[in-house]
């Protein structure tokens, strides 16, 4: 799940866990506040990606951006239940709707239909308002709605509703497609839908179970992601660890930026409340995550928070490895983007007591500058090494995990040096 936008009662956007949504998905609780980057209008600095401007940014998202969205629109297919899926995608999905229209027609309509699968998936997994024992047959069997043109199911809100409603399009538009990206997303489908049930009832109790449901909710993804390019055969892939880790990456960091939305879902019942923080690390710091957002409580929610991102900076070193031999451009831009998402979100969490008190502001500049970082694979180098030295820069000698933090981002960006290297010198023997 991307990954990879949450629960379908709050305010925000249904898919925000599903950093998963494969290689296309930049969290919608991250990019629905992307700035203009207008050079006149607004300062924008690497360190704490402060923006000075007086203008609502969910009002002005890149503009390099929305006019791709705006030019993709007028190629949408004029046949009923196609028009539904790229209308509402653009809806749900607005950044991955700007890559899916990328991509070769014939995998534009295949990643367009795994997409808005993932999108309903977690719109009922996330439904708070729905009990479950009603949303745990519907998770299981959601590989076979899937075949079936005459399917809804009402959940959700506001798109997200209509999407459910209307979901018979997507059954129709996914009976149209290849047999081969049919079983790709029907068994995409299957593992995650058995997966979110299965927390439904289990809590993330240790760090096993939390990677089990990022495999789960995001790492599927993205190995459906990368099995969808395979069957189109349009380039040969690096390995699936690629996929897995990237979108486990991501899907982590929204994660811990989303703490204090997941610790308010409405209704606040012990059966809806989930916590996907697990208890293993929040536990040595507090005898309930609900007390982390207590001021008395700071200096442990911090603590505990860099021991989060800690956590999450593991699975960087596979990400950067071999983000490199993606060589088609809009593949490549889709993987970066994610990833300087990622490693921005961190650094901007990282030793910030603001993630226990409100996250609304925390992610101003990340658009735009995942959009220059996903121009090339150097841009791509230079933009994570930047963040990665700001992380550094914010490690707390006293904090209980700085050792672990310091040794983790120093493999960064050793990874980091010892790959522009590498391109440098193939760069040279080249000419």
């Amino acid at each position: 799940m991307p990954a990879m936008a949450s629960a379908t009662i709050r305010s925000t956007s249904t898919g925000r866990r599903f950093s998963g949504l494969g290689v296309l998905h930049l969290s919608s609780s991250s990019l629905r506040m992307a700035p203009v980057l207008d050079h006149k209008n607004t300062s924008l600095t690497v360190a704490n990606w402060e923006i000075s401007s007086h203008r609502d940014p969910e009002s002005y998202p890149t503009v390099e951006l929305n006019a791709a969205v705006r030019l993709a629109e007028k190629h949408i297919p004029s046949v009923p239940h196609w028009r539904f899926c790229y209308l509402i995608i653009r809806k749900v999905f607005v950044y991955g709707a700007f890559l899916i229209h990328r991509l070769d027609p014939d995998l534009r309509d295949a990643v367009c239909i795994l997409s808005l699968v993932c999108i309903a998936l977690d719109t009922v997994e996330d439904d708070t308002s729905m009990d479950t024992e009603v949303k745990t047959p519907v998770l299981m069997a959601f590989h076979r709605h899937i075949y079936d043109r005459e399917w809804h199911f009402a959940c959700g809100t506001k798109d997200f509703r209509v999407l459910m409603n209307k979901f018979h399009h997507v059954s129709t538009s996914f009976l149209e497609l290849g047999s081969s990206y049919q079983k790709v997303i029907e068994d995409v489908s299957m593992t995650i839908g058995a997966g979110m049930a299965k927390f439904l009832y289990k809590e993330v109790e240790t760090i096993e179970d939390y990677d089990e449901y990022c495999h789960y909710v995001a790492g599927v993804i993205g190995l459906g992601f990368s099995k969808l390019i395979c069957a189109s055969g349009i380039e040969d892939l690096p390995p699936d660890e690629f996929f897995h880790s990237m979108s486990v990456f991501a899907q982590k960091a929204d994660i811990i930026q989303d703490y204090l939305e997941d610790n308010n879902e409405i209704p606040k019942s012990l059966q809806n409340l989930r916590m996907f923080w697990p208890r293993q690390i929040w536990g040595k710091y507090v005898d309930k995550s609900e007390d982390l957002k207590f001021e008395k409580n700071s200096i442990k929610a911090v603590h505990c928070l860099n021991e989060m991102i800690t956590n999450a900076l593991i699975h960087a070193d596979d990400c950067l490895k071999y983000i490199s031999a993606v060589q088609h451009p809009t593949i490549f831009q889709s993987c970066a983007m994610t990833q300087i998402v990622a490693i921005g979100t961190l650094t901007s969490c990282y030793n910030n007591i603001q993630v226990f008190r409100g996250v609304e502001n925390m992610r101003f500049g990340l658009a735009p500058k995942a959009v220059v970082g996903s121009k090339t694979i150097s841009d791509f180098y230079g933009v994570f090494y930047d963040f990665t030295c700001v992380l550094k820069s914010k490690i707390d000698d006293n904090d209980p995990n700085a050792t672990k933090t310091k040794e983790r981002v120093e493999a960064i960006l050793n990874t980091l040096q010892e790959l522009r290297n590498l391109k440098t010198e193939g760069s040279k023997q080249s000419i």
